[in-house]
């Protein structure tokens, strides 16, 4: 009885899900799914072991030659040294001491503010804003560009289209317009529900799964073209077409090609609302380079049937057809070409603008793309103006610490590398994000000084000299709402903060004091009256808007709330194409670009003019022995990194390692069988997995996700770091997709495999030694 009545459940919200935590005598007991969810995600369990977990940092630590020797000591020690427990003033001290000595002495560009934004799906308790606030109310700090998600993307579709975040991702085509009127959606990358289980910001509902059913039930057909089967659901019984890896752009010009050669491209179409067609067309026939572009082709490079590929450009024509492109296709060698290579595809159809029809960047990469919400813009954490101007594409962070003072391009401007002294980074692990973890490691090794905030111990706490413990979600009060979705969650306290933990608003409050900055970034306020303000400035951007939101308290009571429906269903670039010259894009042009001056002005031979195939520096078309070429994509058990080590994660281990899917005949000439333990070696270093065998895979692809915790081990002649876990980061290519984008190159990479000899234990989720803080009487 007594338990009965201890029990209660609290609703909160996550990236990937809304749920109600179900507490008993003060601890988390289970989670529950919101019932208004038709499609929840598998990852809301893996909280449960989670918030008492031995990973789990209890109190302020510093590394302990750190504590010692301070920023002149040896600071190769990181990630392998212990650390030693100190109380919060002495250790708020330490890292406001750094901090201005840093920014004294060096400037505060010399400061590198990391985070990724990730940690919380809460609007006030969200880790990056609080750095970056504080950082700025400290005079600024080195930043980061863009993201590792669609780097690439994001720097090229200014040039072409329009904004990425703005105009492709909030304007998507709403999946009920898909869902109603597309007949064919031809999906480079898949539609992975894996990746639709998340949304920044909170997710309410899924909506992936019952739009490609209803689209199916509409009679719309589907094209998976991925080398994994998997990446859609098997309901809508699309036809899966596995080109090479990285060959996409060339698999859409013998497409375009074919449309051209057969006069089913829209000329109107390309003449009213694109620049460019005729430098591109010379290209695609061969006058500019003596190689036409046609179907046989394309077969060569892809390993598609040129008839497949005739086949399919034909049916694209006699259909009302959606291109999408995932995400995932811009983080290779070149990944700015297929984002730009779709565009043109679908100018060519003629069919952008209209319902059902044209093209959509990143579907099935978060739930929220193609979400039907009302266009609403919440508050968030004010973070101020940043003095320093230095920011770097945020997938070079190791070019920049290795290389102080180095020159690079980016979008078209010559840049230097700063020289950083002190990082300071919360709310997220780029030992996910990531790429060539030992060049990572080398890198982290420069700063004088490395901060990290973080609640259990992942790789980057323990490369880090001073750590600051974090509460988790549970056990603070928030808010969740974001612009993707209708549902505005009250995230309740549910249970105390676990032994020393704080909130990042604490540990930046009690910085700003050391540091003469408290009113400042504070205002005056507590984390409850943040809060409250936050609210209630929503409510009233909700007044303004023509709708009524309720008090916080009465949001509390009601625990969640919807945002009326959007009274439009937006249709990617519809105005533009009704209007060109009244609706004019944020290109040079106003147009469509096809051929890009600009971008040709910058002389990139890795980003010409116009769309074009350029050859990966590792993929299948080149010599590669008896290598696979490795895909490392999302997990599906967790986001990123998060929760590795709780329930869901941990169940789809093989032999306690991160599971790698091979095809049974490459597995067969490896003598591998199905649940073994594998060795996986690049160029970069090595990695042990569990192998799950499956037709699944295209022949000479190895899928192996990201998210492991990176679990380093000693062995004898291995190229670089080995992970015992399955850390996919140790073999990645650290190199930019181009000199335009800058953006993560993961997916072209190859690997060699074969049995496993005498693997090492898995130690990922072992927390480091903790030693007792030495006095002076010791």
């Amino acid at each position: 009885m007594k338990d009965d009545i201890a029990a209660r459940r609290t609703p909160f919200s996550t990236h990937w899900g809304t749920y109600y935590a179900e507490t008993r005598n003060g601890k988390l007991h289970d989670v529950h799914d919101w019932t208004g969810d038709p499609d929840p995600a598998v990852i809301g369990p893996g909280l449960i072991d989670m918030i008492d977990h031995p990973t789990r940092i209890r109190a302020p630590m510093v590394r302990e030659s750190f504590l010692r020797d301070g920023p002149s000591g040896d600071r190769t020690r990181r990630g392998k040294e212990r650390f030693v427990e100190v109380t919060w003033d002495e250790a708020l001290d330490l890292a406001a001491g750094e901090l201005g000595r840093v920014r004294d002495t060096f400037g505060n560009a010399a400061i590198y503010g990391g985070s990724y934004g990730w940690a919380s799906a809460g609007r006030f308790h969200h880790a990056q804003s609080h750095v970056h606030r504080f950082l700025n109310m400290l005079g600024g700090y080195t930043a980061s560009i863009s993201n590792y998600s669609y780097a690439a993307a994001n720097a090229i579709a200014p040039h072409i289209v329009g904004s990425m975040r703005t105009l492709i991702c909030d304007g998507a085509t709403s999946w009920p317009v898909i869902a109603e009127h597309s007949e064919l959606i031809v999906a480079f990358g898949g539609l992975a529900r894996k990746n639709a289980q998340i949304t920044s910001g909170g997710v309410g509902r899924h909506v992936l799964r019952e739009s490609l059913v209803q689209a199916r039930a509409n009679g719309a057909s589907f094209i998976n073209v991925s080398p994994l089967r998997t990446d859609i659901i098997p309901e809508v019984e699309a036809e899966w077409l596995a080109p090479r890896p990285n060959t996409d752009t060339a698999l859409m010009l013998g497409l375009a090609y074919t449309l051209l050669e057969d006069g089913l491209h829209d000329q109107a179409f390309l003449d009213r609302c694109t620049v460019g067609w005729d430098v591109f067309h010379a290209y695609l026939i061969g006058q500019s380079d003596g190689v036409p572009k046609d179907a046989d082709w394309a077969a060569a490079i892809t390993e598609i049937d040129a008839d497949t590929i005739r086949a399919l450009a034909r049916r694209m024509a006699g259909a009302r057809t959606m291109i999408t492109v995932a995400w995932s296709l811009q983080r290779a060698d070149h990944g700015e070409q297929p984002i730009w290579m779709a565009v043109v595809l679908a100018a060519m159809l003629g069919q952008i603008g209209l319902p059902g029809g044209g093209f959509g960047i990143g579907y099935a990469s978060e739930n929220g793309i193609g979400n039907s919400v009302l266009p609403f813009q919440f508050p968030s954490v004010p973070q101020g103006q940043n003095a320093v101007r230095t920011a770097i594409p945020v997938a070079r962070v190791a070019d920049m610490l290795l290389n102080p003072g180095a020159a690079y391009d980016f979008n078209g401007e010559a840049r230097t590398y700063p020289d950083i002294r002190a990082v300071y980074w919360t709310g997220g692990n780029p030992f996910h994000h990531h790429q060539d973890l030992g060049r990572l490691v080398r890198a982290l090794h420069r700063p004088e000084c490395v901060i990290v905030n973080e609640i259990w111990w992942t790789p980057l706490a323990r490369h880090a000299d001073i750590v600051f413990p974090v509460t988790t979600m549970l056990e603070r009060e928030d808010l969740a709402m974001t612009h993707w979705e209708p549902l505005i969650v009250a995230m309740r306290k549910a249970i105390e903060p676990f032994e020393g933990a704080r909130t990042d608003y604490d540990i930046f409050s009690g910085l700003a004091e050391r540091l003469g900055l408290h009113e400042t970034y504070t205002e005056g306020r507590s984390a409850e009256e943040w809060v409250e303000h936050l609210w209630n400035q929503t409510r009233q951007r909700a007044a303004e808007s023509g709708f009524t939101l309720p008090t916080l308290a009465e949001l509390r009571e009601a625990e969640m709330i919807e945002l009326p429906p959007n009274p439009e269903e937006p249709i990617l670039l519809a105005d533009f194409v009704c209007d060109p010259a009244a609706h004019p894009l944020g290109t040079p042009s106003g147009k469509i670009e096809i051929h890009s001056s600009k971008i040709a002005g910058f002389g990139y031979d890795d980003c010409p003019g116009h769309p074009v195939w350029l050859e990966p520096v590792e993929w299948l078309g080149a010599e590669v022995g008896e290598r696979l070429h490795l895909i490392s994509n999302q997990p599906r058990t967790r986001l990123h990194s998060q929760f590795d080590p709780g329930r869901v994660s941990a169940a789809s281990k093989i032999n306690g390692r991160e599971p790698a899917m091979m095809h049974p005949d490459d597995a067969a000439r490896r003598g591998i069988s199905d649940g073994d333990t594998i060795r996986l070696e690049s160029a970069r270093g090595a990695c042990f997995a569990g192998v799950i065998l499956s037709e699944d895979v295209r022949p000479g692809v190895l899928q192996l996700s990201t998210g492991a915790w990176f679990d380093p081990v000693d062995e004898d002649g291995a190229t670089g770091p080995t992970c015992a876990h399955g850390n996919v980061n140790v073999l990645t290519r650290d190199s930019g997709t181009s000199r335009l984008g800058q953006g993560c190159a993961a997916q072209s990479t190859l690997v060699s495999v074969s049995p496993a000899v005498a693997p090492p234990p898995v130690r990922a989720f072992v927390p480091p030694e903790i030693v007792a803080r030495q006095t002076s009487d010791d």
